[in-house]
């Protein structure tokens, strides 16, 4: 009997705490990242593609790991701080590659033990057999990300349980309603830079007129 086609369904349908304004904070903290990266290279002193895409996934690690530690958002926190790096949006594992969605590679398929457990306990071992969740970063070697892709896969063959592109436009929705259309530079703790620079001002202020 064939497969059932389930490369349709949304990350929230395979598990709530994949949810859309999740991922979209995640992808936007990674392609932040890769662009960091990228304007802080310098080919006249050396580097090379391999040096920035080294760079690139370093600053992606550090920027997940430090919105984690200041736990600007709750839900979000690092299982594997090692280069295999997996980081949990709530109790879900979810590892990040550059590379194209449509042809994931061994290496991307290679599921960490830890990873591999940590599903089990999530979705229960039947549903988690073989199963790992990745955030493809599409970008060509030098430049920025063009596309960030949230992927189930399944099993050493790679079938697509789950295919969805990540809005970058704009900014998850607020309490207030409000939502930013760039892409924006954030600061190490994930603040935008505005109320990043806002709030040092108020402390600024705050020691002048003690």
């Amino acid at each position: 009997m064939p497969l059932p086609d389930t490369s349709r369904r949304l990350p929230w349908e395979i598990h709530p705490a994949l949810s859309e304004d999740r991922l979209r904070i995640c992808a936007r903290l990674l392609a932040n990242a890769r662009r960091d990266a990228i304007r802080m290279a310098s080919y006249e002193m050396g580097d090379t593609t391999w040096s920035v895409g080294c760079r690139a996934y370093a600053f992606g690690q550090q920027r997940m790991r430090r919105v984690a530690e200041n736990k600007t958002y709750n839900w979000l926190s690092v299982l594997d701080q090692s280069n295999h790096f997996v980081f949990l949006i709530q109790n879900v594992p979810v590892r990040f590659f550059r590379g194209s969605a449509d042809e994931p590679t061994a290496r991307t398929l290679r599921r960490q033990h830890n990873e591999a457990q940590q599903l089990g306990l999530a979705l229960g071992e039947d549903l988690a057999n073989g199963l790992v969740f990745r955030l493809a970063l599409e970008a060509e070697a030098a430049e920025g990300v063009d596309r960030v892709v949230f992927l189930a896969l399944r099993g050493e063959e790679g079938h697509v349980e789950c295919f969805w592109p990540v809005p970058l436009d704009e900014e998850p929705e607020r309490s207030s309603g409000k939502s930013l259309s760039q892409l924006q530079l954030l600061t190490e703790d994930g603040t935008p830079p505005l109320a990043a620079l806002a709030a040092g001002q108020r402390r600024t202020r705050t020691k002048q007129k003690v």
